[in-house]
């Protein structure tokens, strides 16, 4: 089928929102190319579960596209209706089931050698759209701050080197109620500035309590019955034989109802962006390192908080792939140093994908060794490439950041 024929009738099995939304541009939808339409469909079908800038995404691109005249709309298609597209690609159903074509549509790219001229395609397509649609101003700066080092006694290892020559870097910031500070300085961020899906915070364990419910938490340990339901499906999947591929297909397929999960409105939009943590990222299931960054990474990626609190945890030991998902992490031991080290990494990474975001020349980072005095923080009320001799207090440093 060619995007031309498509019918209402084909949205059937799309979301309520989703479902609305492809049949009010169905139009438009007709005019794009077989190697493009697909792909924002895939975007459209995930509109009821997304975040708040990621569906601004989707309708930006629609504005666009309907702004342009005949000639402006080939124009800015025409990456995407010269690639080469082979008969089995057209026979999918990608008007029901976009997700499918555009693996198979990457799949295909690569082995025909045509990935950078659709990578060009698409880079000058989102350049368009974000000139066409500037975001509006932030009422307030971004704030990203991560904790590293729960439960290391002792350290020897320099932390945060690569993002010493950024910001000021404190060797005696004292803190000892600092992460209820830290919590703090979240709720009241939420609390002034009242945006759903603006302010979260990440746990690499069970997780304190927000002191404010405007606060979403996401927590390693709260999920461990949906972890453990991810590895069991895994687990009976090894047991009868499948491969790689198989294994991540199910993966992908999975729904927070297959999980244990039931719920509707924000809440689901919160249980899924869970899932989808827990099938897509690599070790995220098991390793409480791994899902904290991860979990950071697809929060600024999708989300574009203005207020991130990301605290690690001690992972396990690394063990075999296979025997990590036999026992579902039942007879782990659990290494706090070797943990430091992924965690000072996740912070570096953080702050790369903070600096991502819109208006990053004003927002603001701090990473801090919880339980210690080693600290660093960036802003634009900060000096770079500084070290800050003598005792220093947490909130005066959170005051420079605000």
């Amino acid at each position: 089928m060619l995007p031309g024929q498509l019918t209402p009738e084909q949205f059937a099995g799309y979301p309520p929102g989703a479902r609305r939304i492809a049949a009010a541009h169905i139009e438009l939808l007709r005019k794009l190319p077989l190697g493009f339409v697909p792909l924002l469909l895939r975007e459209v079908v995930t509109y009821d579960w997304n975040f708040p800038a990621e569906r601004r995404e989707v309708d930006s691109q629609f504005t666009y596209l309907e702004s342009l005249s005949a000639p402006a709309l080939e124009q800015i298609m025409a990456g995407f209706a010269g690639l080469t597209l082979s008969p089995r690609l057209a026979n999918l159903d990608w008007a029901g089931a976009p997700a499918v074509f555009s693996e198979e549509l990457s799949a295909h790219l690569w082995s025909t050698r045509q990935i950078d001229a659709f990578r060009a395609a698409a880079k000058q397509l989102v350049d368009r759209v974000h000139a066409a649609s500037p975001p509006e101003p932030l009422p307030a700066r971004r704030l990203a701050m991560v904790v590293v080092g729960r439960g290391v006694t002792e350290n020897t290892q320099p932390l945060f080197q690569k993002l010493r020559p950024h910001g000021t870097y404190y060797a005696d910031l004292r803190a000892p109620d600092g992460v209820r500070l830290l919590l703090g300085a979240v709720a009241a961020r939420a609390r002034k500035h009242p945006i759903p899906f603006a302010h979260w915070y990440i746990d690499g364990a069970a997780g304190e309590k927000p002191p404010d419910p405007a606060v979403t938490c996401i927590s390693y340990g709260a999920l461990e019955p949906v972890r453990a339901a991810v590895l069991g499906k895994l687990r009976a999947m090894i047991v009868a034989g499948k491969g790689p591929e198989a294994l991540r297909t199910a993966l992908a397929g999975m729904k927070p109802a297959d999980l244990g999960l039931a719920s509707e409105g924000d809440a689901e939009i919160i249980d899924r962006f869970r899932v989808r943590i827990l099938t897509e990222g690599s070790g995220a299931q098991i390793f409480s390192t791994t899902f904290v960054q991860w979990t950071a990474r697809e929060l600024l990626r999708r989300a574009q908080p203005l207020t991130v609190l990301a605290r690690f945890a001690p992972r396990q030991s690394e063990r075999s792939m296979y025997e990590m998902i036999a026992d579902g992490g039942k007879s782990a031991a659990f290494d706090p140093a070797g943990s430091l080290i992924d965690a000072d990494m996740g912070a570096w990474y953080t702050w790369l994908n903070h600096r991502r975001l819109p208006e990053a020349e004003q927002s603001a980072f701090l990473a801090w060794f919880e339980g210690h005095g080693s600290a660093i923080a960036i802003g634009p009320a900060v000096e770079p490439n500084r070290e800050h001799r003598g005792p220093a207090d947490m909130a005066q440093v959170l005051a420079a950041l605000a």
